[in-house]
């Protein structure tokens, strides 16, 4: 039996992840990681003491012990800087895959092995698998609807040996009904959306609160003007509404193509394949990460370029520089600096990076 600390969010994948510990006969500690509680007055719901209360009660309705851990400076350096600095600088950032590799399985790690303890667990629904070398891979999740191992695509070998993932093998239906079982407090609890640890607050709002609206003109792929952007961090390739153009054509919206930081102009273009900047092949994908062992030669494997979107057949080839250079056998649509490109291999995931130049 492992000494395991249970990371509680007052979800109901979290709660099932400790009971099922529990059950199986391990020490179990129960801690909350207090990240963010919304000194700033972003508008929206962020319900950190709501949450806290449910896994404190959660812990109780179990019988062991439940700590809350104040992450609030660590999360402000590495999740909340990052996140401005990317819209500051035009690209689109995704704090949850960050939040997996420096909180959960970062800083909390650390603390957890600090106090003793062998594991930290979590509600993911991703699986992970024990090698003979005495390795650890990270598998897709059971249920394909709800696989979160896109999340973990920047996880290193080290803290997928301390990593367990209780519902990775079940169905989320199936979680519920153990969460019923167990008669835990969250069995019925909804959900929750929003940014990671932040809670149900738009990220228009949370940016708008932080980065000033800088206004300039919206055109279309030619350069003719149609209208007035708030500010290039409000938008992301792909994007169809909220940018307040009408399209011309019938049944064809205008979508977001890209982005000219220098002139400021926000440019938008008809969603069809054939329009110049919305389909991809070719990226450069940096601050590459494997799981377990690297790819280091020209070799055709999958990758997920968005959470959500399907496995697709790419070339990746090593360069000299630690980034790779990544060739999609069929285009993909609105490949955007600054998300996640996980890679995969046979359901097994090999790492991931992140998108820097897409052509």
């Amino acid at each position: 039996m492992a000494k395991i600390l249970v990371g509680l969010s007052g979800g109901v994948d979290s709660s099932v992840a400790a009971a099922l510990m529990v059950e199986q006969g391990h020490e179990v500690v129960g801690a909350y990681m207090k990240n963010w509680i919304n000194t700033d007055n972003v508008p929206g719901d962020c319900p950190w003491e709501n949450d806290v209360d449910d896994a404190h009660a959660v812990a109780k309705k179990l019988g062991i012990e439940f700590r809350v851990v104040d992450l609030i400076d660590q999360y402000q350096d590495r999740i909340v800087d990052y996140l401005l600095e990317g819209y500051r600088s035009g690209i689109t950032p995704n704090p949850d895959v960050y939040c997996n590799r420096e909180m959960k399985f970062g800083v909390f790690l650390d603390y957890a092995l600090s106090q003793g303890f062998e594991y930290v667990a979590t509600g993911h629904y991703a699986r992970k698998r024990d090698r003979a070398d005495g390795s650890a891979d990270i598998l897709r999740g059971a249920d394909t609807n709800k696989d979160q191992s896109y999340f973990l695509a920047l996880m290193e070998q080290h803290q997928a040996k301390h990593a367990l993932f209780p519902c990775g093998e079940m169905q989320k239906p199936e979680v519920r009904e153990v969460a019923k079982r167990f008669e835990l407090p969250t069995a019925q609890k909804k959900d929750s959306q929003g940014i990671c640890f932040i809670g149900n607050v738009k990220m228009s709002d949370f940016l708008r609160h932080y980065v000033p609206d800088r206004p300039g003109n919206i055109v279309d792929t030619e350069g003719k003007r149609l209208g007035r952007h708030k500010g290039l961090h409000l938008y992301t390739l792909g994007q169809r509404k909220g940018h307040g153009v009408a399209s011309p054509r019938d049944g064809v919206a205008y979508v977001v193509v890209g982005k000219d930081l220098k002139k400021n102009e926000l440019i938008v273009g008809y969603n069809e394949e054939s329009t110049p900047g919305l389909y991809a092949s070719k990226s450069v994908v940096g601050t590459v990460s494997w799981v377990n062992k690297p790819v280091t030669a020209r070799r055709k494997i999958e990758a997920q370029p968005r959470y959500r979107a399907k496995g697709e057949p790419v070339w990746v080839s090593p360069r000299e520089d630690g980034k790779l250079d990544v060739e999609f056998i069929r285009p993909q649509r609105a490949l955007t600096p600054g998300q996640i490109c996980a890679f995969y291999e046979n359901g097994v995931l090999l790492g991931g990076g992140v998108f820097e130049s897409v052509e």
